[in-house]
């Protein structure tokens, strides 16, 4: 059964269910594993939770009017390029030579109150060193990696859904 043959409301609903998988195998890698989220992960899982209620909303509605189905493909698209960016600094983080690694920072709680919220993106971006650490592999490639590889993933996904031709 070809996937991209599914209607809009089942590919949309498919992208839902996959989001919500990854947000809970992160809790239980947090909860049970012990594994405490770097504020970049933190900020990986907001993009994911952003995606994945466009793809819910866009599911429960399965737009028939290509502006609306577009409206839902742009959202999405932005959630996932910020994924894909804050994956991408994390993955990049985790492959500096450890002499380059930034120095450990205070955690996201701290920030939140101790500073205004544009200093704590700017700290957060420029990253620290509790985010090069990579403490958990899945086939050779690290929690970002695959967070990574599933935001293009998505995002391609929620785009050829949005953009794709209705067959009548």
């Amino acid at each position: 059964m070809n996937p991209f043959r599914w209607s809009l409301r089942a590919r949309f609903l498919t992208g839902f269910v996959v989001c919500a998988g990854l947000l809970a195998f992160a809790l239980y890698t947090q909860y049970v594993g012990g594994l405490v989220p770097c504020p970049l992960c933190t900020f990986q899982r907001g993009a994911f939770l952003v995606l994945g209620l466009v793809f819910l909303i866009a599911g429960l509605h399965a737009p028939r009017s290509r502006g609306a189905r577009a409206t839902y493909g742009v959202l999405g698209a932005v959630a996932g390029v910020a994924g894909i960016a804050i994956a991408g600094r994390h993955v990049w983080l985790q492959h500096l030579p450890p002499d380059q690694v930034p120095a450990c920072g205070p955690d996201l709680n701290y920030m939140l109150e101790a500073f205004p919220l544009g200093d704590v993106l700017r700290r957060v971006f420029t990253g620290s060193g509790e985010c090069a650490l990579v403490d958990w592999r899945l086939l050779g490639l690290s929690m970002p990696e695959w967070s990574l590889l599933w935001f293009v993933l998505l995002t391609a996904w929620l785009l050829s859904t949005a953009f794709a031709r209705r067959r009548r």
